[in-house]
């Protein structure tokens, strides 16, 4: 299997590695359902399977502090849309509670692209809720990846719509989108969340909830609905996701530009 090369930095007391006991897989399955609260088998981590994806042109990848303490952890496989596009698909990443906000998630997907190039793979995919615009804002501005599609129901439950991104990994320039480098949005408000706005020079801007953990489960709901119809529209346009910015304390935006599909 490819060695990924071992991110390090002492400023923040942590570095990233491969996992490759047995023992190393236990305990990443285990701070896995931790960090996610996770107490029935049906979303527990194998530790066989993850041996089997990080021998077989997938990723298993740790953060470890300084005392040598497994803080984060990020798995994923090969995979491929059926229309010929084939790509490392990061299932999931976990950081501990008391490490999140320090770089380690960055520190994660910088592992695992380094694992999928040691596969020969070009482009990351994964997916997140778009109702979480502060995980919109660091898989879009911050490592530049580009939302290419919606899917509802992702894992064939309700409440699990999802935004699938792709991540260029030959691409090692600064490429991911500053809030400087793009069109100031329009005046929103409350009231345009979930709707889509025409942007000045072409594309389009998508309203959202800066802070949907203050909603209400009805609001949420309403929100993830109404979102959702609004990112099927903008992707059927052609259009793909290139942002995603806090307005103020109460609002968010996405940024959608013309383009040309899934990387």
């Amino acid at each position: 299997m490819p060695h990924a090369s071992v991110a390090a930095s002492a400023s923040v007391g942590f570095s990233c590695r491969e996992l490759r006991t047995h023992a190393e897989f236990i305990e990443a399955s285990a701070l896995y359902s931790r960090v996610f609260a996770y107490s029935e088998n049906e979303f527990a981590l194998n530790a066989n399977l993850l041996t089997s994806l990080a021998r077989n042109g997938g990723s298993a990848v740790g953060a470890y502090s300084s005392e040598g303490d497994l803080i984060g952890f990020a798995y994923g496989f090969a995979g491929s849309d059926g229309h010929g596009a084939t790509y490392h698909f990061s299932q999931a990443a976990a950081v501990d509670p008391d490490h999140q906000g320090r770089g380690v998630g960055k520190a994660l997907k910088l592992a695992q692209r380094d694992v999928a190039l040691g596969w020969g793979q070009r482009t990351m995919r994964w997916t997140f809720d778009p109702i979480l615009s502060r995980n919109a804002h660091f898989n879009l501005s911050s490592l530049g990846a580009v939302g290419i599609a919606f899917v509802p129901d992702y894992y064939a439950r309700p409440g699990t719509d999802r935004l699938v991104v792709a991540w260029d990994l030959t691409d090692t320039s600064a490429t991911a989108a500053t809030d400087a480098a793009i069109e100031s949005p329009p005046p929103v408000e409350r009231a345009d969340w979930g709707r889509s706005l025409p942007a000045a020079d072409g594309g389009s801007w998508i309203v959202t909830s800066a802070r949907p953990d203050d909603l209400s489960a009805a609001e949420r709901t309403t929100l993830a609905s109404k979102l959702g119809q609004t990112l099927t529209e903008v992707f059927l346009r052609g259009e793909v996701l290139i942002s995603a910015s806090r307005i103020d304390e109460t609002t968010a935006v996405y940024r959608a530009v013309p383009g040309e599909g899934a990387a």
